[in-house]
């Protein structure tokens, strides 16, 4: 996988991280150092983790689904990014719970890296086989769902509860995007 296509991935997956973080914020309306800091690292861990997860799972059995491996992860990244657009576009309930308590955060961190499974499955039928093949992309996600999450955090505190940002559809539409790409790449 190149390092665009990594970005790329990184950057659809962190779409759930920021729009959480970004809510977060403007629900908390101030910082408060030490819950930002655990969301932060946590939203990164949970997806690059299971990225990987997902990966060493599937990478067991990807010489048994070899023939209609890309076929696999085009489905799987079309199915997350539909449902990503689809939950974009939903009205959210307001809901009054306190971001930063720690058991919210490791929930929300787990409920933001559940596509990020997905993504490590596909990844294992793309024919990235080996550890050396999948680090690249499981940091780099890691790294873009942090840096995502710190900027929705500090975007929410500072622009209030009012603010219509697209960021799932966006991300939904990226992952369906990667999707095609492996079709096309494989059928040419």
């Amino acid at each position: 996988m190149h390092l665009t296509e990594a970005i790329l991935l990184g950057l659809a997956l962190a779409m759930d991280c920021f729009t959480v973080s970004l809510t977060s914020g403007t629900i908390a309306k101030r910082v408060v150092a030490r819950p930002m800091l655990a969301m932060t690292v946590l939203f990164g861990l949970f997806q690059g983790g299971m990225v990987a997860g997902g990966w060493f799972v599937s990478s067991l059995f990807s010489r048994i689904l070899e023939p209609i491996d890309h076929w696999i992860a085009f489905g799987l990244l079309a199915f997350i990014g539909v449902q990503m657009i689809r939950e974009g576009f939903r009205k959210e309930e307001e809901q009054k719970f306190n971001p930063f308590d720690y058991k919210v955060i490791l929930t929300l961190a787990v409920a933001t890296s559940i596509d990020a499974m997905a993504v490590g499955v596909s990844m294992a039928f793309m024919g990235l086989d080996t550890w050396a093949s999948i680090s690249m992309p499981v940091g780099v996600i890691a790294l873009l769902s942090s840096l995502l999450t710190l900027a929705g955090l500090a975007a929410g505190i500072l622009a209030g509860r009012k603010i219509p940002f697209p960021t799932a559809p966006i991300g939904g539409i990226i992952l369906i995007g990667i999707g095609v790409k492996i079709i096309i790449e494989h059928l040419s």
